[in-house]
């Protein structure tokens, strides 16, 4: 039976094809030893991306998919039984038509189970300006669940890559500033996601549920300081108030996505981001620590500069 990833050439869509490719390709022992019954299975993939060139190098099949066009989904769905959807992120057009022209297209060719990618919280984030991201993951959610398909809503946790470059970046004024405050947040990276989203994608034991995808929940006080730890920079946190934060990321980010950076803070800031993990149950061991998820992302990052 083939799966299928959306959005497969972006951070997230990757990440999970090469973990289900490592899942799905032959076995070996420590010892190099062949492990019995292992046999390639690399082809049930299907990577389905807006440009399929950028997947060139993938190993799987490639298939051309734009979430603007049911028809063009349609045929890339052709022949799959699961799929995993990664939404849209924040500021590309209508995302909750664009999430539905994707489930229509999996009902019309006959796919049997889509996993979705949402976002985490426990419903104090619509008190924020964090609503309106919530509101579209949250309305996939229903659509996907009232779409007759057997359904996972994985809520993901905040991506750490995002804040520990942001710290890094800060190392040369010395301050880390955001309006998070005292607040707890969950975070994970992309690579720890993709570990649960592929174990989700080839079992079917939290078919039709509602898990989160996280590792611990920190402060934002104590995130900086793992950072400094594990990076060996001298950073220290400062919180801001919401009107600086919108004031610092309008210019640069647009209104629609300061906004959505600031009310996220502002989640983080009243606990709606300090959320259970599912991650154990599905894949078998806890989420890396935070410490080792924060060292990879470190690495990662001063390896491409």
């Amino acid at each position: 039976m083939k799966i299928a990833i959306t959005a497969a050439s972006g951070h997230l869509g990757l990440a999970i094809l090469n973990e289900l490719k490592r899942l799905l390709e032959v076995q070996y022992t420590p010892q190099g030893e062949l492990v019995e019954g292992s046999e390639d299975q690399t082809s049930r993939l299907v990577a389905i991306a807006r440009d399929p060139s950028k997947l060139a190098d993938s190993g799987v099949e490639v298939r051309q998919g734009d979430y603007g066009s049911v028809e063009q989904m349609q045929q890339a769905f052709a022949g799959v039984d699961t799929a995993v959807l990664v939404s849209t992120p924040a500021g590309v057009g209508d995302r909750v038509a664009l999430h539905r022209n994707v489930i229509k297209a999996a009902l019309a060719a006959g796919v049997r189970k889509v996993i979705y990618t949402s976002v985490i919280g426990n419903g104090d984030e619509m008190q924020t300006m964090y609503a309106p991201m919530a509101e579209v993951n949250r309305q996939a959610e229903q659509d996907l669940q009232e779409s007759g398909l057997i359904w996972i809503r994985c809520r993901n946790g905040l991506y750490l890559e995002f804040d520990v470059a942001h710290i890094l970046n800060a190392a040369a004024e010395g301050v880390f500033r955001n309006n998070g405050g005292e607040g707890y947040c969950a975070y994970i990276t992309r690579n720890e996601l993709a570990i649960a989203f592929a174990r989700l994608a080839l079992a079917g034991h939290c078919d039709n549920r509602v898990v989160n995808l996280v590792g611990d929940a920190y402060t934002q006080e104590q995130l900086v300081e793992m950072v400094n730890h594990c990076a060996e920079i001298n950073v220290r946190y400062e919180m801001s108030s919401d009107e600086e934060c919108l004031a610092k990321m309008t210019p640069v980010r647009g209104a629609e996505v300061a906004a959505m950076l600031t009310g996220c803070y502002q989640a983080i800031r009243n606990g709606a981001f300090d959320v259970p993990s599912d991650f154990e149950e599905i894949v078998g061991i806890g989420c890396k620590p935070m410490q080792l998820m924060i060292l990879e992302v470190v690495a990662g990052i001063r390896a491409s500069n």
